[in-house]
């Protein structure tokens, strides 16, 4: 059960940065990624919680969705990390 549920993870993760990209592209722009990403924590850690309330009848099953969201969180910060960093070395550029 424990495999599935760390596939389920993967799957989460991958599938929002997927979405994140798909973004990027439409908006040429990174902190829009970093939002979609973001919205998408919100919406796959409840999907997760949901889900492992589901199959696992406990009600510590929770904290799995809330695990989730918390990488998917870190993520989101990343890309927006590297939002900030792009647009500063994008500014310093264009000056020199």
């Amino acid at each position: 059960m424990t495999n599935f549920f760390i596939i389920l993870m993967g799957f989460f993760i991958v599938t929002s940065n997927v979405f994140g990209f798909i973004s990027y592209k439409k908006k040429k722009s990174l902190y829009s990624a970093a939002f979609t990403i973001l919205l998408l924590a919100a919406l796959f850690a409840s999907i997760g919680g949901i889900l492992a309330l589901l199959i696992i009848r406990d009600a510590f099953a929770v904290f799995y969705g809330l695990q989730v969201g918390y990488y998917l969180l870190i993520n989101s910060l990343i890309v927006l990390l590297i939002g900030i960093v792009v647009s500063v070395v994008k500014k310093y550029n264009i000056k020199n």
